[in-house]
């Protein structure tokens, strides 16, 4: 098995299809370019048949962006994989994504087909796909509430008409780590054909475990996940990119896998894609969040001052961040006051320093955080 992981990203249609996002053509190439400089080995940049605008995004991504594979995803349609087809044409690299429901959930209510009938339309659009590229990647909606044995079933049946990739997504949410691990695990043991494609995570957050229950694919042999930049996406979102490159790497000794993500402008296209798209990165979001690498309480800026890694298991540099922060306020302590008020200029006796931090601690108690202006005027009094 291999032991690099490779970074599909559909911040470009998963992510768009976020309520309230929409991206204009330029903004899109932007986004395009700064994902391919990031490393990502696969870029999903539209639904080709969906609307002109996703047509040509998908065709204008193809025509710009090199040194990466560009993806359209269509559904288990003639049509759809032909104009999918027509706009990757101009891809140095291109891959057509189809695939449908496998739940019985989906099956019975949103396909009204079979299993049968959905099985032999799924074959057909990967021979079909196969017409005009040979990378083709076949999803099946709604893994994570589908029947197991089912499941292997048309894993072995689309592997054998020409899918290179299986997409085993978690659609909804619903699993837990080491059931979405054991469903891997369970394709790549029950499917006799299953190592001649890579199966691929697609993970939602329905109930916030997007991020684990992809680490837990990878650690039962999946060797693709599939991304967004912040992890935006519909509802609750998709499997954060940041989240999942960072685990990979902080945890190298329980892994044991490479990417090709270069870690250092993870937090730039954070904070591209959250201008262009008008979603807010929360405070506390792992990896690029503002408070990701800052600390007000007294115990952890007196550890973080003596050693780094007695708080932060990152380094902010690595992902492209600033200084670790010492936030000022009611429950900072006397190393954090000090060091801030030396990197101002100001190293008082211990006697005058202890009038200087009772002075703080008053006004701390007024203030969410005391700014370098405020400290200016303790120092006066």
């Amino acid at each position: 098995m291999s032991d690099r992981v490779i970074f599909f990203d559909t911040t470009l249609r998963d992510g768009e299809q976020s309520p309230g996002v929409h991206l204009n053509m330029a903004e899109k190439l932007q986004i395009g370019h700064a994902l391919a400089e990031l490393g990502v080995d696969v870029i999903e940049a539209g639904f080709p048949i969906s609307s002109p605008g996703d047509f040509e995004s998908v065709n204008t991504l193809a025509k710009e962006i090199k040194g990466v594979t560009i993806c359209g995803l269509t559904r288990a349609r003639d049509k759809d994989i032909e104009v999918a087809a027509e706009a990757l044409a101009p891809a140095e690299s291109r891959r057509i994504h189809t695939g449908l429901g496998v739940s019985e959930n989906h099956l019975q209510h949103k396909l009204r087909m079979t299993r049968e009938e959905a099985l032999a339309t799924g074959v057909k659009a990967v021979k079909l796909a196969r017409q005009f590229t040979d990378n083709i990647e076949y999803f099946m909606e709604d893994s994570g509430r589908a029947d197991r044995e089912y499941v292997y079933q048309v894993v072995e049946a689309v592997i054998a008409a020409g899918a290179t990739t299986i997409n085993v997504p978690d659609t909804t949410g619903y699993t837990f780590p080491t059931e979405y691990r054991d469903l891997m695990a369970g394709i790549k043991s029950n499917v006799p054909n299953s190592d001649k494609a890579i199966l691929s995570c697609h993970c939602h957050n329905d109930l916030g475990m997007a991020t684990a229950n992809t680490l837990g694919g990878v650690i039962g042999g999946a060797r693709q996940v599939e991304v967004t930049i912040n992890g935006i996406g519909e509802r609750a979102g998709n499997t954060s990119l940041e989240e999942v490159a960072c685990a990979l790497y902080i945890r190298q000794d329980f892994f044991n896998l490479k990417s090709n993500i270069v870690l250092n402008k993870l937090v730039p296209i954070s904070r591209l894609v959250s201008n262009l798209t008008g979603m807010v990165v929360q405070r506390n979001k792992a990896v690029v969040g503002a408070n990701a690498y800052a600390h007000s309480s007294g115990i952890h800026q007196d550890g973080v001052l003596k050693e780094r890694s007695t708080y932060e298991i990152i380094d902010p540099h690595l992902v492209g961040a600033e200084e670790s922060a010492i936030v000022l306020t009611a429950r900072s302590g006397r190393h954090g006051l000090k060091h801030r008020l030396m990197e101002l200029g100001f190293d008082f006796a211990t006697d005058r320093f202890e009038e200087v931090y009772q002075r703080f601690l008053d006004v701390a108690d007024r203030k969410d955080e005391i700014n370098d202006e405020d400290l200016r005027e303790l120092v006066k009094s």
